[in-house]
């Protein structure tokens, strides 16, 4: 029976898929300024903390315990373990313990954490080749490009269609970086895109489990796995991103194509990353900084009768969990945020574990948030109010919370971050030569030293 459809397609796109494969194959390395390649250092530096940082957590330990079946060749190094696994599999595992502690980069205009997906799959495919840090930090840059520019382009309808944006524009920044990293020209960077387009990877209703961190690892892995094919003659259509049943018109109803052509080569999406200071999600950020304020003024929790909070509403979509029963769902819920950052004045990855998330004073302070809607408030901001036991109001308003493009961090702080994750896994003085590799990337010969010093070593 013949149906019926209307398709409201787009049938003259640009050829967006052979543009963005010209640029990542062509662009001169180390095209764009320093302060550009020092922000590819710094998104470099948090993505490794972040990976280090979680390598033991049970999501990274479950995936590696599926990965072993497959029996993988020893190719390359996961951050935080010793334990070593075939690229692809280094890509999934890297990826998916980069993003568990919801710490890593994010670009906000788009949502996306663009590091995840692409640096591992960089790490692990550098590793093997063995790539100049200079052709990794390029491969970085340009691959983080195409995915956010894609990203621009859709956002935020095809994230409000219940796409995960990280993972379902990830793979193509991956394959991208990949394909650089490969010396792919631009008709084998065009097919890997292609193959990478039939990938997009994850939805919203994860949110709170241990398959969100997938995501990114997904993406990594489906992303070095299209270059790998594209590589050895695999073949896709070289509109697979624009096409009317491409992946783009596809996957979202908003494709705003000059946001992913305009000033390429000259503006890089790169220096709009940005690194969070609190292990949740990206939208709680004010309203925990709010409340870290409140703390510094002297709000004690047990003078606290309720805290008044008034966000977007996109904040209560997202992060609207009122009881989370562990770490997982808790860094979606803006109730704990708002505890932890009354409580502690911080909201770490200490801040999330089951332990705080479950005890009874945690508990009882998050059900005195009561949390209302107001759209005239941006969803990068929060106006909370701490009514206290004699009458009281203290009021915080938060325009930009602290990590953002106006308040961001400095290095000082990202390494900071960065012993605070990842010094109970390898050490302090391993995570300070970690560190500083992370610094000097650009001028590494090999990612080899890099990759030894994020291993642990082997038990015995």
């Amino acid at each position: 029976m013949a149906r019926n459809t209307q398709v409201a397609a787009d049938h003259h796109a640009p050829p967006i898929t052979q543009t963005l494969a010209d640029f990542v194959a062509k662009h001169p390395s180390r095209g764009w300024s320093d302060a550009v390649d020092h922000e590819a250092h710094r998104t470099f530096l948090n993505w490794a903390g972040c990976a280090v940082g979680a390598a033991q957590h049970d999501t990274a330990q479950a995936a590696l315990a599926a990965v072993q079946v497959l029996q993988p060749a020893a190719q390359a190094t996961l951050l935080g373990r010793h334990e070593r696994v075939d690229v692809a599999s280094a890509a999934l595992i890297n990826g998916i313990s980069s993003h568990t502690f919801d710490f890593d980069d994010t670009h906000l205009k788009t949502i996306i954490h663009p590091a995840g997906p692409v640096a591992s799959a960089l790490l692990a495919l550098a590793e093997l080749t063995g790539a100049s840090g200079r052709a990794l930090i390029d491969a970085l840059v340009l691959g983080i490009d195409v995915s956010c520019r894609v990203g621009n382009a859709m956002y935020p309808e095809h994230y409000d269609r219940g796409w995960h944006i990280t993972g379902s524009t990830g793979m193509l920044g991956a394959a991208a970086a990949c394909a650089r990293l490969l010396q792919l020209d631009a008709p084998r960077t065009a097919m890997a895109l292609g193959i990478a387009a039939s990938q997009p990877i994850g939805v919203r209703e994860q949110f709170g489990t241990m398959t969100k961190p997938f995501h990114p690892g997904g993406a990594a892995r489906a992303g070095l796995m299209a270059a790998l094919m594209a590589q050895h003659g695999y073949t896709a259509s070289s509109r697979a991103l624009e096409a009317p049943r491409g992946m783009m018109q596809t996957i979202s109803t908003k494709n705003d194509w000059p946001q992913v052509t305009s000033e390429l080569g000259q503006r890089f999406e790169i220096s709009f990353n940005t690194y969070k200071p609190f292990a949740c999600g990206i939208v709680i950020h004010p309203s925990i900084d709010a409340c870290a304020q409140l703390r510094a003024q002297g709000v004690a929790p047990q003078l606290v009768e309720r805290i008044e909070l008034k966000v977007h509403s996109l904040v209560l979509e997202l992060t609207g969990k009122k009881e989370p029963a562990d770490g997982l769902q808790a860094k979606f819920s803006v109730y704990h945020g708002c505890a932890a950052g009354l409580s502690f004045g911080r909201a770490g990855e200490d801040e999330f574990a089951d332990a705080i998330v479950n005890r009874a004073d945690m508990v009882a302070l998050r059900r005195k948030v009561v949390a209302t809607v107001d759209d005239s408030i941006d969803e990068a901001s929060a106006d909370v109010t701490a009514v206290l036991t004699d009458g009281r109001r203290v009021r915080v308003f938060v325009e930009h919370a602290i990590g953002s493009l106006a308040r961001p961090m400095s290095d000082a702080q990202l390494e900071a971050k960065f012993h605070g994750m990842a010094d109970p896994v390898l050490g302090a003085e391993r995570c300070s030569a970690l560190i500083q590799a992370c610094w000097g990337l650009g001028q590494a010969a090999d990612l080899r030293a890099l990759a030894a010093l994020g291993a642990q070593a082997s038990p015995g």
